[in-house]
């Protein structure tokens, strides 16, 4: 189905219902939930997932597993979607937080195939076994470190999500612990105790993660800039530490590739992504130009 409403055919009585939609840049589906366990894939473009406790960015050719009856918005840079709609029951395994995942060729021409499929499709013939494979190939998924831990706390949330819509290398422990009103000693033993990292360590990868969605339309260069890195090397190497691959993949020109991300030292599904505020990068602009790394 394509362009289509979850709820017109939500009462159909199959696991997957899949669906494709394609959305202009800068569109907003605002909070909702869905009674299902969601995949939600973007062929192209960028996606900024919020939920009450954390966001997720999806770079292209990746997708998100969103799990069922959880409160949602999603941003979306440019983005073509083929999502499934999976009665939870099925998957038992389904992640308890949003996970980002890689999707290779085989998953990825599933899809493809899928979101032509009509609602009530036969269970019996390819359209079925194609909807069975395509779960067995999530299953298989591996997690991708596309997010950063958001503090529960309101203050620490609200430092979070504005340098997440604006990365700004002369914020420093000093500062945010002013604005708190805590000396830096006590501010920082708090902010690891609620988000496991130190505040220096987050905002590192929370500068890295506004790169991903700048590379849709910048160059390398252009964004080692953008974010405050001496050079493109220096970005290129703390990208690839963090993410498992270099940020040239997700220029226009590179694209494409599903490979890689496994290898990432850079936190897994052990972080819960950012709060509900602004997303890194925003639509490809600058987000801040402060400071040299």
């Amino acid at each position: 189905m394509r362009n289509a409403s979850l709820d017109a055919v939500d009462h159909v009585n199959r696991v997957v219902l899949p669906i494709g939609t394609d959305y202009p840049p800068g569109h907003v589906l605002d909070w909702h939930e869905h009674r299902r366990a969601q995949f939600l894939y973007g062929a192209t473009g960028v996606m900024v997932v919020d939920t009450g406790a954390g966001t997720w960015t999806v770079p292209p050719e990746r997708a998100v597993l969103i799990p069922a009856a959880t409160q949602h918005r999603v941003r979306m840079l440019g983005v073509s979607t083929r999502s499934l709609y999976i009665e939870p029951d099925a998957v038992p395994w389904w992640p308890a937080t949003c996970t980002v995942v890689d999707v290779p060729p085989l998953l990825r021409e599933l899809l493809v195939s899928a979101v032509d499929f009509e609602a009530d499709y036969s269970l019996s013939g390819r359209e079925g076994c194609i909807a069975t494979l395509l779960l067995h190939e999530i299953a298989e998924r591996t997690p991708l470190p596309f997010h950063v831990a958001m503090p529960p706390s309101t203050d620490l949330a609200e430092l979070c999500r504005e340098y997440l819509a604006a990365p700004d290398l002369g914020i420093t422990n000093a500062v945010w612990a002013d604005r708190t009103a805590r000396s830096e000693r006590a501010f920082t033993r708090r902010f690891r105790a609620e988000t496991g990292d130190s505040p220096a360590a987050w905002r590192a990868r929370a500068r890295l993660l506004a790169a991903v969605p700048l590379l849709r339309t910048a160059s390398v260069t252009e964004a080692a800039g953008c974010l405050g890195y001496a050079s493109p090397a220096a970005f290129t190497t703390a990208f690839t530490r963090a993410f498992g691959l270099p940020p040239s993949r997700f220029t226009a020109g590179g694209q494409g590739s599903t490979a890689g991300g496994q290898g990432s030292t850079a936190g897994g599904q052990g972080s819960t992504a950012g709060g509900q505020g602004g997303t890194a990068g925003g639509q490809g602009s600058c987000p801040s130009r402060a400071g040299r790394a």
